[in-house]
Formats: structure tokens, sequence, C-alpha cells
């Protein structure tokens, strides 16, 4: 609906790696691989990462936070100039570096994206 190239387009999804909560931002077109975050990686309970970050599912932007999480980007990011991840509400999306992202967030790079 934006007309962003889905390439540049990621999602914010919310992971429990061992109680702790985690951001994992990962390209839209495709799905985060949990065994990349480790053995006991699994998707958070919806309220729980609504209630730690502040946004609702579906909106989660990694900027802005209640609580900073740390945070994870996939590493294909880095091969854009520029990045789209959600500004904070459903359909809202910010467009930045993927360098800034990371140093706004305190975040780094990996390889935690799994291609359908």
């Amino acid at each position: 609906k934006l007309g962003l190239d889905p390439a540049r387009v990621f999602k914010t999804l919310v992971a429990d790696i061992d109680g702790a909560l985690t951001v994992a931002i990962v390209p839209v077109e495709a799905q985060l691989d949990l065994r990349a975050l480790g053995k006991r990686a699994s998707m958070a309970d919806p309220k729980l990462a609504e209630r730690t970050t502040g946004y609702v599912t579906g909106g989660i932007s990694p900027l802005g936070q209640r609580k900073q999480l740390p945070t994870l980007l996939d590493e294909s990011a880095l091969g854009f100039e520029t990045i789209h991840v959600s500004a904070g509400r459903r359909g809202l999306e910010i467009e930045l570096a993927p360098a800034d992202l990371l140093a706004l967030t305190g975040g780094r790079a990996a390889a935690i994206a799994a291609w359908r």
C-alpha cells in the first residue's frame, strides 16, 4: 500500500530468549529464524511484548520503546542505504540507515532471517 520496495521493509518482532525479551528486525519477506537466536528462543507473548515496548502488536517500533530491549537487525539490512521500519503505529513507517538504527537502539547485526 505504501509503494515501498519490499526488500527494504523490515518488521519488528519480539522474541523470548531464556526468559529475556529481545527485539528482532527481519525483512517482511522472511521469517525470524528462532534457532539463530538460541535453543530456547520462542516468540514472546504478544501482551507481554505490548506492555514492555509500549506499542501494539503489528505496530511495534524498534525505536522509542518504554523499555529498550536488546536489539538484533538481520544482516541483510546492511546491503541497503536505507530501510523502513515501524514508526510505532500499524501502517506508519520510518526510513533510516541501518547503521543509524543500530546506533539508536544499541543493537547489532546478525543472520536471523529464514527465507521462505
